[in-house]
C-alpha cells in the first residue's frame, strides 16, 4: 500500500481478532497484566462486569495490527482511543477503520477506528494518523 493508493473514504478490511481465553491469557502473561477480570469470567462477574474483559491496551494493539496489515511499512504517528464499553473475551469482535482525511504535503492519512462487540455495542472508537514514505 502506497500513499497514492489511498482515497478518502477507503475502508480498511474488517477483522475479527482472536479473543479466546488462551490468547488473552498469553497476552496478559506477556504484558504483566494477569488480573482476574481479564482471565476469569466468574471473578469479573463478581466485580459487576458482564464477564472477563479484553484489556484496553490489547484493543489498541488490535487496531494497530489492523493498520499495519492494511499498509505494511507505514508509520503510525498517533493513535487516540476512547473506551466506550466493555468487550468480553470469547465473543466475536469486529474491528473496522475508514480513511477520513488525507494530507498530500505530509503524505499522511487519518483513519477512524472502531471495535464493536458481539452484542452490537461499540466498545472502542478512535483515530490514527498514519504516515507513508
Amino acid at each position: 500500500m502506497n500513499y497514492e493508493d489511498v482515497e478518502l473514504g477507503d475502508d480498511l478490511p474488517i477483522e475479527h481478532p482472536d479473543v479466546s481465553l488462551p490468547k488473552i491469557e498469553q497476552w496478559c502473561e506477556a504484558a504483566g497484566q494477569r488480573f482476574p477480570r481479564f482471565v476469569d469470567h466468574e471473578a469479573a462477574r463478581a466485580e459487576g462486569l458482564p464477564g472477563a474483559l479484553v484489556p484496553g491496551i490489547m484493543s489498541q494493539g488490535f487496531l494497530l495490527a489492523m493498520i499495519h496489515r492494511w499498509a505494511p511499512g507505514c508509520t503510525v504517528r498517533k493513535i487516540d482511543t476512547v473506551f466506550r464499553g466493555q468487550l468480553v473475551i470469547e465473543t466475536e469482535l469486529t474491528i473496522s477503520g475508514a480513511v477520513t482525511d488525507t494530507d498530500d504535503d505530509e503524505r499522511t492519512v487519518e483513519i477512524d477506528l472502531t471495535i464493536v462487540g458481539e452484542d452490537g455495542r461499540t466498545g472502542v472508537i478512535g483515530t490514527a494518523v498514519v504516515a507513508f514514505d
